[in-house]
């Protein structure tokens, strides 16, 4: 896959909760990864907000299984996910699909069973595509933003001018 084709999500939402979560079950997905900075809470928090606490109920009301993957290189993702009750990929090395690949051997899952959400095209989805998992963007959680990620934010607007999505 080329590096352009592996910037386009799949589908483009403007939050998790918004996602229809039905249609992927029918697409046959059963095993939802989940970035957190700015896709279920804000940018380096430390423990869920109310909002990721109804996504992960609701996705596990569904059936579905689910791990966080996350770039964070400290304890701070796995406590989290710990506090959410699902398992955690740190040091996933996204856009490098390895991190992907950790959390569907985790899982036991193949590609075409799991879906990718996050809120970043250089990182979430470029790692889902290339691990052949279903991918979906969604627009960021907060507008408060460490500098590194604010930086990448106006060449993911052309990549998406130019990708149309």
């Amino acid at each position: 896959m080329n590096i352009f084709r592996a910037m386009k999500p799949d589908l483009v939402v403007s939050s998790v909760k918004s996602i229809d979560f039905q249609a992927l079950k029918a697409r046959g997905i059963s095993v939802v990864l989940l970035d957190f900075d700015n896709t279920l809470g804000p940018d380096h928090a430390t423990e869920p907000t109310d909002y990721s606490r109804e996504c992960v109920s609701t996705l596990d009301a569904l059936g579905f299984e689910m791990c966080l993957v996350s770039n964070a290189k400290s304890g701070r993702s796995s406590n989290i996910a710990a506090m959410l009750g699902i398992p955690c990929i740190t040091y996933a090395h996204k856009p490098n699909p390895s991190g992907v690949y950790r959390a569907l051997d985790m899982m036991k899952a193949k590609p075409e069973q799991a879906c990718m959400i996050g809120d970043q095209v250089f990182t979430d989805v470029i790692a889902g595509r290339l691990s052949g998992c279903y991918t979906i963007l969604v627009e960021r959680y907060s507008r408060k933003e460490i500098w590194y990620v604010k930086a990448k934010r106006p060449f993911e607007r052309i990549v998406r001018f130019f990708a149309r999505f």
